[in-house]
């Protein structure tokens, strides 16, 4: 009996034995580790040490949101009155006008449409005792009334004190006789990559929603426009989100949630917030002049891509190259009284190197009018200084390009890379909508399969330059290719009105020539 036993519980000796090699082999493991060797290269190598030795336990949030909603409101917007109508046979199901539903079948006349309010709701949050409140803009436009639901429940009405379309922002106001609570704007230079955040607001109507997340990244450019610099985060927003805090574990505003990026519509842990910084300024030049003021040099810039840093001879990085290439600049502009011209690349301004289009617009924005800056740029592959005095952006910043430098007339014939050519005449002016101010060469025809079709060259298009210099006629066309060819360029730059928009393309050569070392 005992030696069935013995088979399945073994005797101490035999279990110290299995025990101690168990032991044994552990060891083991551990010493085939050091053929990596980590110890002689140092702790400063070791990452996971480094996350280790700054390890601390992610505390509760419960203190921040309990707190911090007190200042968050759910903000109420009846807009102004929109006019909808109702299908045959539909009952009374709305349908808006304008909107791309089906166009009713068999084409029987409705009702006439009859006009009822609409609401939209979102969030906000107090940043001061006397009742200002920021918001998105979005989320107060072509509103009616505007009414903001507190922590407590209480209804209040709100006065909008002013927007900023540019920005996305509004601040609005609310009384009663006792101070509110608010939060405080933190600084969104401070804020990090991996950092924990917290957003409150109002998501679908559910008021004090909490989520949280990390900060993903920083200066996001999600073309919304020229002031892009957006903190991504992966805290969960959706829609009615939009205007209330995002927030530090210190209960610090370090953005205000806007957008998000969503193939479903809902919350796919791609949000984007309005840096706190941004949102200081604006509030406070808000609530003083009830509108903001934002710096403008008159220039349309674009990106420099490889296949043009080699056209215009400039530098590259890991085939990157810095800077806004100069498309256009506007006549009596700050930019054209500072001497810059169609072609420039800035590089530079201020100190702060504009690695980007949307640098550059950014940092021209946040200028004040009057303030002189200097401006950094590389001229035929020069590098070139100059300073400019930020102006006021224009309200109709469309009919300050329409007049922009270019330049005069032309005859016509067949040029290289597979480009004909011809001179813009009235006729060609009229059929194409083109303003007798603009000036330059019409793009005929273009070779199938050649370099200027697949630059993205197309006729009908206009050019007014090649590389930095204007052109009058289809000869100098020829010769500014010629001569580029001639040096070794690997491309030419061709500036070119495109659907009465000014933009550089950049032609390669034929087999690909190189400039010689």
């Amino acid at each position: 009996m005992r030696g069935w036993l013995d088979r399945i519980r073994p005797r101490k000796a035999a279990l110290t034995v299995v025990v101690a090699g168990a032991v044994v082999a552990v060891t083991a493991a551990v010493v085939l580790v050091s053929p990596y060797d980590t110890a002689a290269h140092g702790a400063s190598l070791d990452l996971t040490k480094r996350v280790e030795q700054n390890f601390k336990p992610i505390p509760s949030f419960t203190p921040l949101v309990r707190d911090a909603k007190r200042a968050v409101v759910s903000v109420i917007v009846h807009l102004k009155v929109q006019r909808i109508g109702y299908r045959e046979g539909e009952g009374s199901q709305p349908f808006f006008f304008g909107l791309p539903f089906p166009v009713p079948f068999p084409f029987h006349a409705s009702p006439p449409p009859r006009e009822v309010p609409t609401k939209v709701l979102g969030s906000g949050f107090f940043i001061s005792p006397k009742g200002y409140i920021v918001t998105n803009n979005h989320v107060v436009k072509n509103a009616r009334t505007v009414y903001v639901r507190l922590d407590d429940g209480q209804k209040l009405g709100a006065r909008i004190v002013g927007t900023d379309p540019y920005t996305d922002l509004a601040v609005l106001k609310v009384t009663r006789r006792k101070p509110f609570p608010f939060l405080k704007l933190g600084n969104s230079r401070h804020v990090h990559p991996g950092q924990w955040v917290v957003a409150i607001g109002n998501p679908f109507g559910l008021a004090e929603s909490a989520t949280a997340g990390i900060v993903s990244a920083l200066g996001r450019y999600i073309g919304d426009g020229e002031h892009d610099r957006f903190i991504q985060t992966d805290a969960p927003i959706n829609k009615g989100n939009s205007g209330g805090p995002l927030l530090n574990e210190q209960g610090e505003v370090i953005g205000v949630d806007t957008a998000i990026l969503s193939p479903s519509g809902g919350s796919d842990g791609i949000g984007f917030a309005i840096p706190s910084n941004t949102v200081n300024r604006i509030a406070r030049e808000l609530i003083r002049f009830g509108h903001v003021v934002h710096g403008f040099i008159g220039v349309e810039v674009q990106q420099v891509s490889p296949a043009m840093a080699e056209a215009l001879d400039l530098k590259t990085s890991g085939g990157h190259a810095y800077g806004a290439l100069v498309a256009m600049v506007a006549r009596k502009s700050p930019a054209s009284h500072a001497g810059l011209k169609a072609g420039d690349v800035i590089i530079r301004v201020e100190n702060t190197l504009v690695t980007s289009v949307n640098d550059l617009s950014w940092i021209i924005s946040e200028a004040k009018p009057g303030e002189r800056i200097p401006v950094t740029y590389i001229r035929n592959a020069r590098t070139e200084h100059t300073s400019v005095i930020i102006g006021k952006m224009p309200k109709n910043m469309n009919s300050v390009f329409q007049n922009a430098t270019m330049s005069a007339k032309t005859p016509g014939r067949k040029a290289a890379l597979g480009l004909t050519l011809s001179r813009l005449n009235p006729y060609s002016r009229e059929k194409l909508g083109v303003s007798s101010t603009i000036s330059g060469v019409l793009v005929a025809a273009v070779t199938p399969h050649s370099p200027a079709e697949k630059a993205g060259v197309q006729p009908g298009d206009i050019i007014v330059g090649v590389d930095s210099s204007v052109v009058r006629r289809v000869s100098q066309v020829e010769k500014d290719i010629r001569e580029a060819k001639s040096r070794g360029a690997a491309a030419v730059a061709l500036r070119i009105m495109h659907d009465n928009q000014i933009i550089f393309v950049a032609v390669r050569f034929p087999h690909g020539l190189k400039r010689p070392d």
